[in-house]
Formats: C-alpha cells, sequence, structure tokens
C-alpha cells in the first residue's frame, strides 16, 4: 500500500471515529464543579448566561427556575439568539414550567418526542464560535435542584471540539423534535 493510501485511509479512520463518537477529546480548557445545595449553582448558570454575545442552546427537561428564564429572555433582548429543546411531557404536564412563557416571548422552543425522557440538561453558549461553554450535569433547571435536591454542574470552557460535539448532538435532537406551536 502506497503511503498516500495509508494516509487516506488514516484520515478517513479518524473521521469515522469522530462521526461515530468513539475517539476521544483532548482534555483542554477548565472545569468548574458545583454540588447542590451548597454550592450556588443556579448563581453561576446566571452567570455565565451573562456572558452569551452571540447564541444559546438549551436542553431541559425541566425549566421552572424564574432566574434562570429570566437571563434567557435577558440574553435575548441583548440580540443574542436563543434556542430550546424541551421534553414534551414534562412541558404539557408540568404546571410551573416556563417553556410556554418562554416560547410566548419570541425563544423557539422544540418539543422533544422521540424518546420515553429527554432527560438532558445542557446549556450551549456561544457554541459555534472559539470560545464556547458547556455547561452539563444532573442539575434540572429548577429551584428544586438548587434548594432540595443533591445535584452537580459542571461549566466547561476552552475545548472547541467539545462544545463542537455537545452542539452536533443538540442539532441532532432538534431534528427529531417537534416545533412547539405559536414559536418563531
Amino acid at each position: 500500500m502506497t503511503q498516500l493510501r495509508r494516509k487516506l485511509l488514516a484520515a478517513l479512520l479518524l473521521c469515522w471515529a469522530v462521526v461515530a463518537g468513539a475517539a476521544p477529546l483532548p482534555a483542554t480548557g477548565t472545569v468548574e464543579v458545583l454540588f447542590t445545595p451548597w454550592d450556588d449553582a443556579e448563581g453561576a448558570v446566571v452567570r455565565t448566561l451573562g456572558e452569551a454575545k452571540t447564541s444559546i442552546h438549551v436542553q431541559a427537561y425541566l425549566l421552572t427556575s424564574r432566574s434562570i428564564a429570566r437571563a434567557l429572555q435577558d440574553a435575548k433582548a441583548r440580540g443574542v439568539t436563543v434556542e430550546i429543546l424541551a421534553d414534551k411531557e414534562m412541558v404539557s404536564k408540568g404546571d410551573n414550567s416556563l417553556i410556554p412563557k418562554l416560547a410566548a416571548e419570541g425563544i423557539p422552543v422544540w418539543l422533544e418526542t422521540r424518546y420515553a425522557a429527554a432527560h438532558n440538561k445542557v446549556l450551549l453558549i456561544d457554541a459555534p464560535g472559539a470560545h464556547g461553554i458547556v455547561i452539563t450535569g444532573s442539575y434540572n433547571f429548577t429551584w428544586s435542584a438548587q434548594a432540595r435536591n443533591a445535584e452537580n454542574l459542571l461549566i466547561l470552557r476552552g475545548n472547541p471540539a467539545l462544545v463542537r460535539r455537545y452542539l452536533d448532538n443538540w442539532q441532532r435532537h432538534r431534528g427529531d423534535a417537534e416545533k412547539m406551536s405559536g414559536t418563531n
């Protein structure tokens, strides 16, 4: 096998591994770790949302935190593109869900219906850019997650490959979701 063919085969295998999710990502950047109820995870989420310059992609099982909803509204008012994926069942049966209110205020919402539970809790901030941030963990975007539950939250910065993987996953989920009626 020629050297060129070996290089092409290696490149194809690497691309396949990345697309298949098999390739580990390099450990770069910083990790902020918070545990509730001891740490102010909600405050950290709100502060980090306040840093958004271009976009926020939300993937939420449940969103009842008024502070986080307000931070999303404030970001939209600053000209940041905000888009939400949410679990359809939790939006429809959750009396305290703020997703319908955010949708009514012009934030596009897609509802996930394919899964028994769309249980992701992810915020992507400025994901398409070089300085994107991933927020994830067990932490639901609720008052109870901060005040009553034992939850964890990671804020990951400085790892563009990781942010890209999360954004690709968000977009794949949006492709399977249904647009919430009455949203942009």
